[in-house]
């Protein structure tokens, strides 16, 4: 999912994503489609139900939801992989040379609530692009948000949907758009049907209509550019109904949100028999299995795709498409036919997009759960259509496409990452249904995470540091991890993580889905540990998939998976409910001989006033003494000698955010070191320490094994009682680091 054109989103973080501000005043010239008039149809208000739609705005779920949520965990018993609640039939035919497609869809939807329902809601996605007034444009606009690689619609490249019959069991269904969100009366994403019959308890109702897509430009996830179509967002989709102890529900309600600007989505599990007609030199690539032979009939064909349990389908078509490339990946539930279209100028980004998507299998199956499906299709997107790239469907994806890939270069690394990015999310958008719209963290924030542990695992990194050593010029050892905390808004977290796609302060905001995730993620996986950060991982891929669980679901999983419920309900309120920086500083360091001090003492019952003059006299000679006992040992500069009085080392770490584990190393001349511990309990804002050593100390550093990535700055957390570099050496990581961040958004550009 996501804003993503290209890689390792913290890049949207950093840069803060060129603003794209559409021209109001454009002149829209598009085909008109052929549509029943808006004035036909007559909408009575007095006849919708009493159910109520989500919160527009609001915040991360905390309360678990319900055992039987969603038809209960899926213990693969059962005849279908989920609890299947709507069936979609399409005929589409696509018309190339105008980018249009003329529909026809039976939506079959079953009312799983205990109350009639009269109105349902679809989902009108194309039509986020039809001009200024849609909800996704008036954001870009009126927030001066960022989207993506920041490509502005120019004339004659707006798209639209509109239906243009609707009727139940014969029955003509009239319709009105709607904002649930509360944004302007000129979107029109969402649209209510008023059913002259009510959908009774338990029961089912089909609803047959027509449609029409003008594609737009593809300028934001869908769209044409030539003979290239990705045709995403195109179909009426019926909302979600939520019942009571579903995500937070505590009553039945339509979850059927505008088409936001960074939004993406959220349906329903269910069957897709979709038919797509093209012109017969058209390769076809989609969602699901082809079913049976092509149909070939007056210079066009018909392809069939079937797949359940899921809940998007999208689709491709293009008659400059090479032979495809195919691979199989033999899984525990028998092979996967892996496919990637691509171009003929693009023709070296095939076989690294088939290996990464075949890692991607194996290690996302063995890490997380069995792959459930038999296909999965990827898209190497064309020149000039850099926005179709980088994005999810179930079973089908795209990748991003680059002129040099060759071993060791950073192209290379950037192409493997996008690939399994976007393969990542068919398990925590796909399989488990993550909600994109309202809680897109448990999708491109936990599915970030994995994809850089992935990259981790197999040693990726080093081919990606190489390339970029090479790049400019000298030598960096950031970790993928390290990359990702740059981009996390540490210092200055402005909305928490759990908050919905759209309520952000920015774009930059926004971004911090992706990297703040993975950095929390990483931090608790380094004090839980590996094994047991898995096994939490597996538990919340085996009880959730191909249901919708929610933020307090996946903390519950986690919290019981790892064993560590305080640490996990501690982080989640800091971090996904709230804002809580991280900052641990070292604010004082010192180590000074302990000397004699002036002054009154007790010599033979008397009081003998000892003066400054005698003790350095007597100093003096002590030092000679030890000197003389030691002949080989190492000159202080501070000091007539080492060892001659032990040493008095004073540490104190100021605390400014919230209280994390953390550890103190120091280190003494003598090559001896001693290690501190901070508690993550309570909630003093410092610690201090004083050791009495015989050696003097000469550095002390917070968090040594690099565990705390949470932490707004890692500048300030070492000193040395002498000059050192090594503070400016890691600076100038840091920088690098962001240049390579920056570097990365232009190239997906």
């Amino acid at each position: 999912m996501t804003s993503k054109i290209r890689i390792q989103r913290w890049a949207v973080g950093l840069a803060l994503a060129s603003t794209c501000v559409l021209v109001a005043t454009a002149q829209v010239k598009t085909a008109a489609p052929v549509t029943a008039p808006i004035a036909d149809v007559v909408v009575d208000d007095s006849a919708v139900d009493d159910i109520g739609f989500a919160p527009a705005n609001g915040t991360a779920v905390t309360v678990p939801s319900a055992e039987n949520a969603w038809g209960g965990a899926r213990t693969g018993t059962e005849a279908t992989l989920s609890d299947r609640v709507v069936t979609y039939k399409i005929q589409a035919t696509l018309d190339p040379k105008k980018h249009t497609i003329d529909g026809k869809q039976q939506l079959t939807w079953r009312n799983r609530s205990d109350r009639p329902v009269k109105a349902v809601y679809l989902h009108l996605y194309l039509n986020a692009f039809e001009g200024p007034g849609s909800t996704f444009n008036t954001e870009m606009r009126n927030n001066r948000f960022g989207f993506r690689s920041g490509v502005q619609v120019e004339e004659g490249g707006f798209g639209y949907s509109r239906l243009q019959r609707v009727a139940q069991n014969g029955a003509k269904v009239p319709w009105k758009y709607v904002q649930p969100d509360g944004g302007p009366s000129t979107d029109r994403t969402v649209v209510r049907l008023d059913l002259p019959e009510a959908v009774a308890p338990g029961g089912e109702t089909t609803i047959d209509m027509d449609f029409f897509n003008q594609l737009p430009r593809v300028s934001a996830r869908t769209g044409y550019y030539g003979t290239f179509h990705l045709v995403g967002q195109w179909f009426p989709k019926i909302g979600v109904l939520e019942l009571p102890g579903e995500r937070g529900a505590t009553a039945p309600r339509w979850n059927v949100h505008e088409f936001h600007l960074h939004s993406e989505f959220f349906a329903d599990y269910g069957l897709y028999d979709v038919s797509l007609t093209v012109p017969k030199d058209y390769t076809v690539g989609a969602t699901g299995e082809e079913q049976g032979a092509p149909v070939e009939k007056n210079g066009m064909v018909t392809r069939r795709f079937v797949q359940g349990d899921v809940h998007d389908f999208a689709w491709t078509a293009d008659n400059r498409y090479a032979k495809p490339l195919d691979g199989v990946y033999n899984g525990a539930n028998g092979p996967v036919k892996v496919r990637v279209l691509y171009h003929p100028e693009y023709a070296n980004n095939a076989e690294p997009v088939l290996k990464a998507t075949i890692d991607s299998l194996t290690y996302f199956s063995k890490t997380l759960g069995d792959y459930p499906y038999k296909t999965v299709t990827a898209v190497v997107p064309p020149y000039n259509a850099d926005e179709a790239g980088g994005m999810e469907y179930p079973t089908f994806f795209t990748a991003s496409s680059y002129k040099d890939v060759r071993e060791g270069r950073l192209e290379r690394y950037l192409l493997d990452f996008v690939t399994i990015h976007e393969f990542g999310h068919g398990y925590f958008y796909g399989i488990i249904g993550s909600n994109e719209f309202e809680e897109p963290w448990l999708d491109e924030g936990l599915n970030e995470y994995w994809d850089h542990r992935q990259l981790v695992a197999a040693k990726q990194h080093a081919t990606a540091q190489t390339a970029f050593t090479r790049l400019i010029g000298f030598d960096i050892g950031l970790g993928e991890f390290e990359q990702q905390r740059l981009g996390a808004m540490l210092s200055k977290p402005a909305d928490p993580l759990g908050n919905t796609s759209w309520d952000r302060m920015s774009s930059g905001s926004y971004g911090t889905v992706y990297s703040r995730t993975a950095t929390m993620m990483h931090d608790i996986e380094q004090q839980v540990g590996k094994d047991a950060l898995e096994r939490a991982f597996k538990l919340y891929y085996a009880r959730w998939k191909f249901r919708h669980p929610s933020s307090a679901d996946f903390r519950e999983a986690l919290a019981e998976g790892t064993g560590q419920r305080a640490l996990i309900e501690k982080t989640f309120a800091e971090q996904v409910y709230g804002t809580r920086k991280v900052d641990d500083s070292i604010a004082e360091f010192s180590s000074d001989e302990i000397l004699p001090q002036p002054g009154i003492v007790e010599y033979k019952g008397k009081p003998v006033e000892i003066t400054q003059e005698q003790i350095d006299k007597a100093v003096d000679g002590v030092r000679e003494k030890w000197k003389k006992a030691h002949p080989k040992a190492k000159e202080n500069e501070g000091a007539a000698s080492m060892g001659a009085f032990p040493y008095a080392t004073r540490i104190v770490v100021r605390r400014d955010g919230a209280v994390v584990a953390n550890t103190v190393l120091v280190r003494f001349e003598d090559g001896t070191s001693r290690t501190l511990r901070m508690s993550d309990t309570g909630d003093k804002r410092w610690a201090r320490w004083r050791l009495v050593t015989r050696s003097k100390a000469v550095s002390v550093e917070l968090d040594p094994e690099r565990r705390v990535f949470l932490d707004r700055d890692k500048i300030d957390d070492s000193r040395t009682l002498e000059a050192d570099g090594s503070a400016s050496r890691r600076w100038s990581a840091d920088l690098a680091a962001l240049f390579q961040s920056f570097l990365a958004l232009l190239v997906s550009v």
